[in-house]
């Protein structure tokens, strides 16, 4: 797993789905495929009305990828200084392996270049102390990108501000 990750409160999340243009828009991406997906729960009735849930999903940037023991050309790697999970485009024969190993979905075929994309936390920003672009355009601040070792932190005092919410309410 990657030394940081993208952090979602799904409680937060409207489905707006800003932060899949912004990822398509920052990675030139043409109709199709989607680094970085909100799906859909419900709706389901609370109270008698209706509520969905939206649940942000990207590459989990895994401990031991399949995706890149998968492929054959070395074009899937994993940086080993910060864990992050990506493609070197010039090296991807378009082969499709990687989607094949991937048990999330993650690497997405992108059928303008004829090369697999995925979600790489925006390397390029990362590397200019930025945040991925998907945090950045999130109206509701839902996304965060925070060290790893500080999630169950920022669980408990998003928990904590639910609480203290409900009970003014």
């Amino acid at each position: 797993m990657s030394d940081h990750y993208l952090f979602q409160n799904e409680k937060s999340c409207i489905g707006c789905q800003s932060c899949e243009v912004q990822c398509k828009t920052n990675k030139s991406l043409p109709q199709g495929p989607k680094p970085c997906q909100v799906i859909t729960i419900g709706p389901r009735f609370i109270g008698n009305l209706p509520r969905a849930s939206y649940i942000f999903i990207s590459c989990h940037h895994c401990d031991i990828p399949w995706c890149v023991t998968a492929c054959p050309t070395g074009a899937m790697r994993k940086r080993p200084e910060d864990g992050i999970v990506f493609i070197r485009e010039e090296d991807c024969v378009g082969c499709k392996t990687c989607i094949t190993a991937c048990p999330w979905g993650a690497p997405q075929w992108n059928p303008e270049s004829g090369k697999v994309v995925k979600c790489d936390y925006c390397m390029d920003r990362i590397d200019q102390g930025l945040k991925p672009a998907c945090v950045t355009i999130c109206t509701t601040q839902c996304l965060n990108f925070v060290p790893a070792d500080q999630i169950p932190q920022v669980k408990r005092e998003l928990y904590a501000r639910f609480v203290a919410e409900s009970e003014t309410n």
